[in-house]
């Protein structure tokens, strides 16, 4: 049980009563903090409880943004393209984690298809349009289980100005220039 008195991924995280940092999300979801940055600023996944709001701020996830930030991981990993994830994201993203629970994503690796049903998969397996599936419930009970022993944090409190972690950027002799100007 966390401080809200529920536990990862009940209603009481899922309305945004609290969230998870991004170092949090990236370890529940297994990406990267820089996947994870880079996501968030081209608006595929934008943290809902809380967005980055100038230096020092730290994004907030809710439970459901960690399930799409899974489903968009598996989705890329199966190698489907960015801009056909962005379209199967657009439609999840207005669905309450209960709905997502029960959808199944079904890609040719071009097309990502939801089903809601058995019977849909069957159908479109009998198409030959599958070649995969993301049961969303799945996913759902995997962040889950990765959250239960990962901190979570109050959605309303805003914390002292910390610095966001970032990941050292091989090679990028420019941005860490940038960061040290910042800083100094």
């Amino acid at each position: 049980m966390d401080e809200s008195g529920g536990t990862p991924g009940s209603a009481t995280d899922s309305d945004g009563a609290v969230g998870y940092r991004g170092v949090t999300a990236c370890h529940a979801v297994g990406i990267s903090y820089r996947q994870l940055d880079y996501w968030a600023r081209t608006a595929l996944v934008v943290p809902s409880v809380r967005d980055a709001s100038g230096s020092g701020t730290q994004r907030l996830y809710s439970f459901r943004d960690l399930v799409v930030l899974k489903v968009v991981k598996r989705l890329l990993d199966a190698g489907v393209s960015l801009q056909n994830i962005r379209k199967a994201i657009e439609a999840l993203r207005s669905r309450g984690v209960e709905d997502l629970a029960g959808i199944t994503l079904i890609s040719d690796g071009t097309t990502v298809y939801e089903c809601r049903s058995p019977e849909e998969v069957v159908d479109l397996l009998q198409g030959g349009q599958g070649v995969f599936g993301i049961a969303i419930g799945g996913a759902f009970k995997e962040i889950q289980g990765s959250l239960s022993h990962l901190p979570a944090e109050p959605a309303g409190v805003a914390p002292e100005s910390e610095p966001q972690p970032q990941e050292p950027a091989v090679g990028d002799e420019l941005a860490a220039r940038r960061a040290r100007r910042r800083a100094g």
